[in-house]
């Protein structure tokens, strides 16, 4: 492994051992709280189950390398991951790389040193554009949050200081892809209008019904939605298949908070056509377990918020088979998240992220009362060494 490398003030060094790995974990938690106060600590377990070869998925096609930035007193004033997702690159074969984890103090020198380090690893394994920020990968949070910092993220989206996007773009960065997340609420909603569409869809493509999760069968859906997913965004900006371990892993977390009256699929003379599947936004109990650790104190806390504190839900994944696109198949789910959400205990949701070049999805949300509630990007650049 290359050794510690040194700029200014700063010293960069890479991740080594289990003690790196833990600090690697501390720095947003050492460097939000009194900060930033929208930001919602993640659990420490589940960001160090993302970091570990041996617990994640992803690690059976990607490679990480984690690295740390100190000051002189060797305190950890920032991090970056270099990011190699094999899966992207046996789709797209561009050789692209990523990096994610990113977090520094408000010193573009600290930022241009973590950055170096980062694409320096993934020129050495032959990539030639980096893009990101992805921890690590599309299908997991993904995307910087360019405006609405004055509001908490939903369940699974990131939230970072303002100067970030100032940073990268120093750094030779462009913005690649805009996403927004739309915010839904009971009040502002166009429910006739939604009514409507729904009916008329139904009329124009007999045989269509609406059905809630079958929890009981939870392993048999997951592969349904696997599948449809797959399939569904295959030509989406960014897609990348995502594996049958990967989603296995992914399921088996939203068991834990999965409500079934908020997934949904839509079928075609019995066949699964498409699906929605809207998480409770957990992060509204999660804000008061400021430190990220469940123990002693945090699940008490958590559990205690679960029950009261947690009335939004989010919608982080919908997708309608290619051969049913273009049908407004979509309009069934999301009328059918809007009736049940409510007597769930659900006022509102998050729509998120939607592309910027799904105008027909944008229309659609907007149409029935969504409005563009926060705006994030995925940015890139060339790291090639002849340009």
């Amino acid at each position: 492994m290359s050794t510690a490398t040194a700029t200014a003030d700063v010293t960069i060094r890479p991740v080594e051992g289990t003690r790196d790995r833990g600090r690697f974990v501390d720095v947003p938690y050492d460097f939000y709280p009194g900060r930033y106060p929208n930001w919602v600590p993640p659990l420490r377990r589940d960001v160090k189950q993302t970091l570990d070869p041996s617990d994640n998925a992803f690690f059976e096609h990607g490679d990480m390398q984690l690295f740390l930035a100190e000051d002189a007193s060797g305190a950890a004033v920032g991090r970056i991951a270099g990011i190699v997702n094999g899966m992207h690159l046996r789709t797209y074969d561009d050789d692209t790389g990523f990096f994610g984890f990113f977090e520094c103090v408000d010193d573009y020198a600290v930022a241009e040193a973590l950055l170096d380090a980062a694409t320096d690893w993934l020129r050495a394994q032959g990539l030639e554009r980096v893009r990101g920020p992805a921890n690590p990968s599309l299908n997991d949070t993904a995307g910087l949050l360019v405006d609405g910092f004055d509001r908490e993220p939903s369940i699974l989206m990131p939230y970072n200081p303002p100067y970030h996007e100032d940073f990268l773009e120093r750094y030779g960065f462009e913005r690649s892809m805009t996403m927004w997340a739309y915010y839904v609420h009971k009040k502002y909603c166009e429910f006739e209008r939604l009514e409507r569409g729904a009916e008329l869809v139904k009329r124009r493509t007999p045989g269509l019904s609406v059905r809630s999760l079958n929890i009981d069968q939870f392993e048999e859906e997951a592969r349904i939605i696997r599948e449809i997913y797959n399939d569904a965004w295959a030509e989406n900006w960014g897609f990348v298949p995502i594996t049958e371990n990967e989603f296995l892993q992914l399921a088996e977390e939203m068991e834990q908070i999965v409500e079934p009256e908020l997934v949904y699929f839509v079928e075609h003379e019995g066949r699964p056509v498409g699906f929605s599947i809207a998480l409770p936004n957990i992060n509204q109990a999660l804000r008061h377990v400021s430190d990220g650790r469940l123990f002693p104190l945090g699940l008490p806390k958590l559990l205690l918020h679960m029950s009261y504190s947690v009335y939004e839900c989010r919608m982080p994944l919908m997708g309608i088979r290619q051969d049913f696109q273009g049908k407004g198949l979509d309009s069934l789910l999301v009328l059918a998240t809007i009736q049940n959400g409510p007597p769930n205990g659900f006022d509102a949701c998050e729509m998120s992220w939607v592309l910027d070049s799904n105008a027909r999805l944008k229309n659609h949300v907007e149409s029935i009362g969504g409005v563009k509630d926060k705006e994030y990007a995925m940015f890139e650049k060339s790291i090639s060494s002849v340009e």
